[in-house]
């Protein structure tokens, strides 16, 4: 009996789960951190519970809250979500402890699948071919260096514990190996609790497809066909779609009943992923088991028109699978892209803000939004940056790719840096139109998915001048609201009437005179540019104008160019911190000598690490940041004299 479930999770699985639970009659239980008290799960959950603290080691990884949190608010459930403790065998061992349902395989699956080298292990036993790799228990440097030169370079360092590409790390040579692998193990340490590697050959041009199964408590496993996940960037998934093209239905056989004859020899019970590198020739390698609900679920569930959640909900209750492997359903094309906060043009830095302005594209008609935010939430550096999922079916691939361009033309985001500029060029991309699919796409085609930012031109500067004006609120008058004194675009007599603006956008300035080209009608621009007349979005929030330029939402401020110029006068070779995050690293002192692109720095935002670096080769004049502080964007870290 599952009458109240907890959610040990944020964002937009939590809030996924509590829809599909509460359309089972299902009363739902939301966990938060302290700075999550008003986050999009908590408001949509009957009832929530504060877990205190601000990092995931010091809310949503604590077991013992956690559990204390379910018996308090009387759930009999817990749905783990993915991330943080989804894949944690203790958690689900502690759950069965205190008498809960953990919504996931047993704790004996995740710790033979959850740990990448005892999967791997399993698997080299069950004769499942592998990719040549190293995945004992020693850690030493030494034997990592031996394995690397033995499968040879370049190498891929993974977090034996994890996944999402949280501790996935590429070394190209042996003087990276060191560095490289510190790196990793830091950051699997932080997302997983756990820094343990192994290491594999990198091999080059793989297609990513995963095989979704679902197991239940009498015996019965099957799968649901597949996904492709090639299109990644440092490992994490972009962009997924169901089925993956140009599969036989013989190798979407092959690779199935591989998938289930690894869940089954595990004693697998719920939903997971196992997931296989596919070559040219196909053939495939498995690469690990997820044994849990992946974040791609929704394309799995758009082309069988099956709920994966309340397939979880209805095992953990002891009902058997509804369909056999014979009776799985595959109808049409489906396609899902993740819309996170990070500034593609600064290698994709998490960002973290005030979502100003938050427009969803809308459910219905072969389009779907999962999301775990709204309009006015605040994104924080302490936990991954993705903001939703957007996906779209088709009754063919082309169609579904279509849908997906029309619903990020209609999604609009204001206040942080998104990839929404970067998914659409993906989509538009001829080579993904083309199904040339591969784990380096991003990579090859990086000039055209991530050019570099031209200046805007004349015309996008006096649209925004003129919707700048008209979008200022009229004064208020009582007296006679019809007087010009009430205008905020001024009163000539026997003349036009001008505004100068100095106005600022993606950090290039311009003085402009407002002369009313362009009509403001509520939140759409009427324009006639180079001879065709126009609709551009033009949305303001507060001392922020969001005008729509060429396909994307540019934000647009006004300034006073007096305090400008005082502010400008920054700290000669500071190096300031890129996003708020904390420090984890501090890799030099004052007085050191170093060269052009040694690391000073490093900074955890995110659940990720970023390497503050030399610009050019200098001595360390000042140090401003220590080990364990956390700093805002903009702090300054370390003065570098020439």
């Amino acid at each position: 009996m599952i009458d109240t479930l907890l959610v040990a999770n944020r964002g937009e699985i939590a809030c996924r789960v509590m829809r599909t639970a509460k359309a089972m009659g299902i009363r739902t239980v939301a966990v938060h951190s302290a700075i999550d008290a008003g986050a999009r799960h908590v408001r949509e959950a009957d009832m929530a519970v504060n877990l205190g603290g601000a990092k995931p080691s010091e809310s949503y990884l604590l077991i013992d809250r956690i559990i204390a949190a379910a018996k308090a608010s009387g759930a009999q459930a817990i749905h783990p979500g993915y991330g943080f403790l989804s894949e944690n065998a203790g958690f689900a061992r502690a759950c069965e402890e205190a008498g809960l349902i953990f919504l996931g395989p047993p704790a004996s699956a995740i710790e033979a699948m959850g740990s990448k080298s005892a999967a791997k292990a399993l698997m080299e036993a069950a004769g499942v071919p592998l990719v040549p790799g190293y995945h004992g228990e020693a850690q030493d440097i030494d034997t990592f260096r031996q394995a690397a030169e033995r499968i040879g370079y370049p190498v891929l360092l993974k977090a034996a514990a994890g996944g999402g590409g949280k501790g996935m790390k590429v070394a190209e040579s042996e003087a990276q190996l060191a560095e490289t692998l510190e790196s990793a193990q830091r950051e699997a340490q932080s997302a997983f609790g756990d820094s343990r590697m192994l290491v594999e050959k990198y091999v080059l041009k793989p297609r990513h497809v995963e095989i979704q199964v679902f197991a239940d408590q009498h015996g019965n496993c099957l799968y649901l066909n597949e996904r492709d996940c090639s299109i990644q960037r440092r490992h994490q998934k972009v962009v997924e779609e169901a089925p993956a093209p140009g599969l036989s239905p013989e190798l979407r056989r092959a690779m199935g009943e591989a998938a289930v004859k690894a869940a089954q020899a595990i004693g697998y019970v719920g939903a997971g992923t196992v997931e296989f590198l596919l070559d040219e020739r196909g053939d495939f390698f498995f690469m690990e088991m997820n044994t849990r609900l992946q974040v791609e679920h929704p394309v799995t569930e758009a082309i069988t028109g099956l709920d994966l959640v309340a397939w979880q909900i209805r095992v953990a209750r002891g009902e058997p699978l509804p369909l056999t492997q014979q009776q799985v359903p595959l109808n049409g094309h489906a396609i899902e892209v993740r819309l996170y906060a990070e500034d593609p043009d600064h290698d994709f830095l998490p960002a973290t803000g005030t979502l100003a302005l938050y427009r969803e594209a809308g459910n219905g008609d072969g389009r779907r939004i999962d999301s775990g935010v709204a309009e006015g939430d605040s994104v924080s550096p302490f936990y991954d940056p993705m903001l939703g999922k957007l996906i779209a079916w088709g009754e063919n691939r082309e169609q579904a790719r279509l849908r997906l361009l029309a619903m990020l033309d209609d999604t609009l985001v204001g206040g942080v840096k998104t990839n929404l500029a970067f998914l659409r060029r993906i989509l538009a991309h001829p080579a993904f139109a083309a199904c040339e699919l591969d784990t380096g796409f991003i990579p090859r085609h990086q000039p055209q998915l991530l050019p570099a930012p031209g200046e805007l031109p004349d015309t996008f500067w006096q649209l925004a001048a003129d919707a700048w004006v008209q979008s200022e609120t009229p004064l208020k008058r009582d007296d006679d609201p019809h007087s010009p004194w009430a205008s905020r675009k001024g009163w000539r007599a026997g003349g036009k009437a001008e505004i100068e603006l100095h106005l600022s956008c993606q950090g290039e300035s311009r003085k402009v005179r407002a002369a009313d080209t362009a009509c403001l009608q509520g939140e759409e621009l009427l324009a006639e540019i180079e001879g065709t007349r126009q609709r551009l979005r033009a949305i303001r929030r507060g001392d922020t104008l969001y005008l729509q330029w060429q396909g994307e939402l540019h934000a647009v401020t006004r300034f006073d160019p007096i305090a400008a110029a005082e502010a400008s006068h920054a700290q000669h070779g500071g190096l300031s911190a890129p996003m708020n995050g904390s420090i984890v690293r501090v890799l030099v002192e004052p007085g050191q000598a170093v060269e052009a692109g040694t690391a000073l720095v490093v900074l955890e935002a995110m659940k990720m690490e970023h390497s503050i670096r030399a610009p050019e080769a200098g001595t360390v004049k000042a140090l401003y940041c220590r080990e364990g502080e956390m700093v805002s964007e903009g702090t300054l870290l370390v003065e570098l004299a020439p």
